[in-house]
């Protein structure tokens, strides 16, 4: 069921508010006129209607937290794998001191160069760009390939280095934490089949409050836009979460900028 990243999951985050606005009042309409149409036909509301809509309300209420909770517990880790990684970067400049010369100076220009890469992410201009996000993986990247050929000389010249050892293992730490990030932030969202189940729930729930306030005769416009707007809210903080290059809710890159100002301190 891809039908949310087909028609929503590609467009900025207010398209996605606006429909899910009109989603809720068209389905608290329809089912008001549903249930109005049954109340002037009978006469008279059903008994069990109310206990009905609040049971739905109840399973919408634990499907938007299920959602949220998923959303939240990426975010949580994008912000974990950041600090990660800005450890491992710092140990692998701290470790390439240690190495012979020429290879020392090398290496520590290289992790210098790939820590500016990491920080520029902080401009918050690069974050709702998905070419610039990735130029900067591509030339992340580029930096790591040179690394790791620098470091397989290394290791062939100086097989029993532990010194040199023990920076191959942090710099193969420091690029498996990029791929770790790359793959968190942009391929893991949540599933499109809970995005289908939470807009078809969506729809039934409200359509139910609508048919209740038509059956009863009662109800008001700016209740149920009220709702609509509630609602709405809760699931574009949810796909905010759930867009880390593309919203306002994203993983400070503060850490990795105040590694730059460090690195740059401390010089060759």
């Amino acid at each position: 069921m891809e039908f949310y990243y087909v028609l929503l999951g590609t467009r900025p985050l207010w398209v996605v508010f606006v429909v899910t606005v009109v989603l809720v009042l068209l389905s608290v309409y329809i089912g008001y006129k549903i249930g109005n149409h049954v109340h002037r036909k009978r006469g008279g509301a059903g008994s069990a209607a109310g206990s009905v809509v609040a049971a739905s309300l109840g399973l919408l209420a634990f499907m938007l937290a299920f959602t949220f909770g998923i959303a939240s517990n990426r975010y949580d880790t994008r912000k974990q794998l950041v600090l990660k990684e800005v450890n491992s970067i710092g140990t692998t400049y701290l470790r390439a001191n240690m190495l012979p010369e020429p290879p020392r100076a090398e290496a520590r220009e290289l992790l210098r160069e790939y820590v500016k890469l990491r920080a520029s992410l902080i401009s918050r201009g690069n974050w709702n760009d998905p070419e610039k996000i990735q130029k900067i993986i591509d030339e992340s990247e580029a930096i790591q390939d040179r690394l790791w050929t620098q470091a397989e000389y290394l290791g062939r010249e100086h097989s029993g280095s532990e010194v040199v050892s023990l920076y191959i293992t942090s710099l193969n730490e420091t690029i498996d934490l990029h791929t770790e990030r790359v793959v968190v932030a942009l391929q893991y969202h949540i599933p499109s089949a809970i995005w289908g189940a939470l807009y078809l729930l969506t729809i039934l729930t409200f359509s139910l409050v609508g048919f209740e306030i038509g059956l009863t005769g009662g109800g008001n416009i700016w209740v149920s836009l009220i709702i609509a707007l509630i609602f709405s809210t809760v699931i574009l903080l949810i796909a905010d979460l759930d867009r880390p290059m593309q919203g306002n809710i994203t993983v400070s890159q503060l850490p990795m900028k105040q590694l730059m100002e460090k690195m740059e301190l401390g010089g060759p």
